[in-house]
């Protein structure tokens, strides 16, 4: 790994590519294009690899994650299986080590791949300097300048704040994700801007830990772009669990108030504004692509009207030779949509023919249970105009569920009214991000239902819900 501050008499490096950036899509674009047999460089502006998801995102949430759903667990989900325990203590400190610890091993495990694979790391903020040559700048100002045959765009995104409303985010009480997953001390009350996957998540971790957790969201739903039958679900479910919600609620005031923060509302439709007060606000109101201080503008690089870098079917700009994938390009912003479209672009570099179906790219919420869809939603389908049919079958009707106390929830198959080919699937319940790659497998070959219901699953096990599902989709279920 090069340490910041370069010799600019340094003799420059040349590449066949130079990635910017190495989140998910950066550093498996490097890895998959050195595999290939190209000489790569990475430039990233921490000091550690992984991006947003492995050092303040992605994995430290699901350490949190795990760990607040085992305190739970120990204190409410235990006496029924005939495990009698006294009331869990809470050691904060110690969940957060093993949320830092978590991190580490991952972002070693980055410079890990790097350093196997013969990737050259170059630790400063990069930024184009025209066609095929890219400055290094590091914290001391000094900078190197590499040259490349192909750029790559990877710098993922940045927390997008509220529309029209001035938030003064300092991390302790007004926070974004970043604060959530450092907090020194569980609020009495959390208020969570934004209910869509990281509020949820988030706001479900400190709620398990003891906080009074409000979610106001603008939409009249939960988890916008989901299926409603699931959202509806969802919510019912997380109010059992403490959770309370305000939707159709539009934020027009975040400021701090005495030792915390006043969040104030309005509907949607039209109507008297509330103020409520709390420990700590956590904006959750979605990301925008990072694309500050790139250079962009002044290479040509054409931006749309969002603020994403503007690319073809194969990831190039509009200047031959600078790509861009992850976050920072149209699409869902998903790791692992990342990930695939850093392979498929290291394919493209090196002259094979990569490729990514956007739609079979599942989508989960790590919460307790978990929600998971891969492809079209109800809504979608009907707006469409697409004639489709539907099975679903719940949990409460599962051997395993119910010996596991783990019967909330469903699974919802949709598919071709006329060729019964699969068009979505969507789950809520114990395990649905692990459950829903079967269907994205299934879909990825243009499977059917019937193929679904067909194949034997193991019992007892959460998955034959899936396949009951499938099931009543094509004919009838067998158990319900």
């Amino acid at each position: 790994m090069r340490e910041p501050g370069f010799d600019q008499k340094e003799k420059t490096m040349s590449y066949d590519v130079i990635i910017i950036g190495s989140g998910p899509g950066g550093y498996v674009c490097a890895i998959k294009a050195a595999q290939l047999g190209l000489k790569v460089a990475v430039v990233e502006k921490r000091a550690t690899f992984g991006g947003t998801c492995l050092n303040i995102g992605c994995i430290p949430s699901k350490a949190l994650l795990h760990a607040s759903e085992m305190f739970q667990h120990a204190g409410h989900g235990m006496d029924a299986l005939g495990v009698e325990l006294e009331a869990p203590k809470l050691n904060l400190e110690k969940m957060m080590a093993h949320k830092d610890a978590t991190v580490k091993s991952n972002v070693d495990g980055v410079a890990y791949l790097f350093k196997k694979n013969k990737i050259d790391s170059f630790i400063g903020t990069g930024k184009l300097l025209g066609v095929g040559k890219v400055s290094v700048t590091g914290e001391d100002g000094k900078s190197q300048e590499l040259e490349g045959k192909n750029i790559v765009i990877a710098t993922g995104s940045d927390v997008a704040g509220i529309p029209g409303v001035k938030v003064d985010i300092d991390e302790k009480t007004i926070v974004s994700s970043t604060g959530a997953i450092a907090l020194d001390k569980v609020p009495e009350h959390l208020i969570v801007v934004g209910g869509g996957v990281i509020g949820l998540e988030m706001g479900s971790v400190w709620a398990r830990l003891g906080a009074k957790v409000t979610v106001i969201e603008y939409l009249d739903t939960l988890l916008g772009g989901m299926d409603r039958d699931v959202a509806k679900q969802f919510q019912r479910i997380l109010a059992k669990q403490g959770m309370s919600f305000k939707l159709g609620a539009k934020v027009t005031g975040v400021e701090k108030s005495g030792k915390g923060a006043k969040v104030s509302f309005e509907p949607v439709k039209g109507g008297d504004t509330e103020t409520i007060d709390a420990d700590v606000v956590l904006i959750a109101t979605g990301r925008k692509p990072y694309t500050e201080g790139l250079g962009l503008e002044s290479a040509g690089v054409v931006l749309d009207e969002r603020g994403r870098v503007r690319t073809d079917a194969h990831y190039q700009t509009n200047v031959t030779g600078v790509y861009a994938i992850g976050d920072v390009i149209v699409g869902p912003m998903l790791a692992h949509k990342a990930e695939d479209e850093g392979v498929a672009l290291a394919e493209i570099m090196a002259g094979q023919a990569g490729h990514v179906n956007y739609g079979v790219i599942p989508g989960v919420v790590y919460t307790q249970p978990e929600v998971a869809a891969v492809g079209k939603t109800e809504e979608e389908l009907k707006a469409e105009g697409v004639k489709y049919k539907t099975g679903k079958f719940p949990f409460s009707a599962n051997g395993r569920a119910r010996a596991m106390l783990a019967t909330d929830g469903f699974v919802k198959v949709l598919a071709d009214a006329e060729t019964d080919r699969v068009l979505g699937v969507h789950i809520v319940g114990l395990g649905a991000g692990e459950m829903i790659h079967e269907a994205a497998v299934l879909m990825e070959f243009g499977g059917s239902s019937e193929d679904l219901g067909r194949t034997c699953h193991a019992h007892p096990t959460m998955s034959e819900a899936v396949k009951e599902a499938a099931l009543a989709t094509f004919f009838k279920p067998i158990h319900l």
